[in-house]
């Protein structure tokens, strides 16, 4: 089952990497490479590289304005 921010990322992920490196300046672009199908391993990623909970990860990306 999607959340709302997968369904928004699929067109606009270009804009939501931006944010997120704006956010949280240590990810790269390879770690934001987003695969249909792989949105657990890309908050893996992001949880590594920052140390955020996958709750708070979850939130901001929930809350980006496309």
């Amino acid at each position: 089952m999607s959340k709302p921010w997968q369904d928004k990322a699929k067109g606009n992920w270009n804009i939501a990497k931006g944010k997120l490196k704006q956010k949280w300046g240590v990810l790269t672009d390879d770690d934001l490479d987003y695969a249909e199908g792989k949105e657990d391993e890309l908050l893996g990623k992001i949880q590594k590289r920052t140390g955020e909970s996958k709750a708070n990860v979850n939130a901001f990306l929930e809350d980006l304005k496309y």
